[in-house]
């Protein structure tokens, strides 16, 4: 069913009109179609009522079609014009046009086929303006949409990044202050024990039992608490990047038999077995063997600390010609799925709360991890709740040349010189069985 359309006719010839209608008509299009004679009321009607179409003819008694349709164009009434014209009147149709009139017709071609052709491409061409401008008007509207969420979102860039600069000043100022304290406890703490260990000897005089006792628990708390300032200041120094390895040459089957000696009493004091198991074909490695010991003290550390019954084995092995594996397993109370994402997190410790069974700075893990970064290694974990956990360190068999860099000049010269050495006894056991008697004797 063809759609029925509102069409206004404006002329003062009562003939034109009538040939307007029956044009329609006879080509049979649906309207419903209203007429005036001059333009005083075009603009108040077109205002309040929506046409599809408007005939307009160029000599109206009380004003010419120009100067209607200008007002219609500066009212915003965006409605099809089409102007009627007269003879001769086609270059002023032309202007009419221009002045955005939709078409133009002369009356004496008032044919039905030609007039209903001008009105549907008029009605035609105006729809579709109309569509492009509700399009524009769109585009305009989200084009303005996206500039303020573009500006929105570019102030709250430039207020994370403030908050960022805030919180690297923040962590900066607070692991320079851990750095400061953990260094300023340490020269009483280190009085501390010095003293208790001289009290505790002969030739200082015999202690009754009960004052050997009292110093012997303020040994043993002052090593502790040295151990928790170390800690701090590590992972203090691993933050701000000033913590250098130092690498050297060293057997590292006896740096493990001699760390796992020195954790065996606490082991015992818990009744619980400690052993190692050792498949190294060429034990001679170049890294840093004060960190290798730390990272496996640590280890050890936990798995005595995590263990209630049953024991801990130490497993050395070559996993390839450049990189050797320590394992550190235990029958402990092992970590659930949940805590293992977040286990090498600092400060983090599976129980937050206060009142905790097993004390500690939460710091342990996150140290041997970025130590391990720092070689070149990896650290992996193998776990399961009250079953026990097995962590895995690889480390290279000779340090990688990432691991060297921040080192000053002097350092770096030493580190050469050693490594050179290190390829000069590589596959000379004697050589090498020498070179790290020399290194425990120093």
């Amino acid at each position: 069913m063809e759609e029925k359309l509102r069409i206004l006719v404006v002329d003062d010839d009562e003939v034109d009109r009538i040939a307007v209608r029956r044009a329609l008509t006879k080509a049979g299009v649906e309207m419903e179609l209203s007429e005036m004679v001059d333009g005083t009321q075009v603009l108040a009607i077109l205002t309040d009522t929506l046409y599809d179409c408007v005939f307009l003819d160029y000599r109206l008694p009380d004003q010419n079609g120009l100067s209607l349709l200008q007002k219609l164009r500066s009212h915003n009434i965006n409605v099809p014009v089409i102007v009627l014209t007269g003879q001769g009147d086609e270059q002023i149709a032309v202007e009419l046009m221009k002045a955005g009139a939709s078409d133009y017709l002369s009356k004496s071609r008032l044919s039905p086929i030609i007039l209903a052709q001008v009105l549907r491409n008029a009605i035609r061409i105006h729809r579709a303006e109309m569509q492009v401008a509700l399009a524009n008007q769109q585009l305009r509207e989200s084009n303005e949409l996206l500039i303020r969420k573009n500006q929105e979102l570019e102030a709250q860039r430039q207020h994370i990044e403030l908050q960022n600069l805030k919180l690297i000043e923040a962590s900066r100022l607070k692991s320079q202050f851990l750095a400061t304290m953990s260094h300023e406890l340490r020269t009483p703490m280190n009085a501390i024990i010095g003293f208790s260990q001289l009290l505790l000897r002969p030739k200082c005089g015999q202690l009754t039992d009960q004052q050997t006792d009292m110093v012997q628990r303020i040994l043993n708390n002052g090593k502790h608490l040295l151990m928790l300032l170390n800690e701090v200041l590590d992972f203090s120094k691993l933050e701000a990047g000033r913590l250098d390895l130092k690498p050297d040459i060293f057997d590292l089957s006896k740096v493990v038999n001699a760390t796992v000696e020195e954790m065996r009493s606490l082991a015992e004091q818990k009744h619980l077995s400690l052993f190692i198991q050792s498949d190294l074909q060429n034990p001679v490695v170049f890294n840093d063997p004060i960190r290798v010991r730390q990272i496996l003290t640590n280890l050890l550390s936990n798995a005595i600390k995590f263990t209630e019954s049953g024991g801990i084995a130490v497993e050395v092995k070559e996993l390839s010609e450049n990189e050797v594996e320590i394992a550190v397993r235990d029958t402990g109370i092992g970590i659930a799925p949940a805590d293992l994402q977040n286990i090498f997190e600092a400060f983090r410790q599976v129980d937050q709360s206060i009142t905790r069974k097993y004390p500690g700075t939460g710091l342990g893990l996150p140290i041997i991890k970025a130590l391990l970064q720092k070689m070149g290694g990896k650290i992996a974990l193998e776990s399961q709740l009250g079953e026990g956990s097995v962590f895995r360190v690889k480390i290279p068999r000779q340090i990688s040349s990432l691991a060297e860099q921040g080192q000053d000049r002097a350092s770096n010269s030493t580190h050469a010189s050693a490594k050179k050495k290190f390829l000069e006894t590589t596959g000379n056991s004697s050589l090498c069985s020498r070179r790290c008697t020399e290194q425990e004797q120093r």
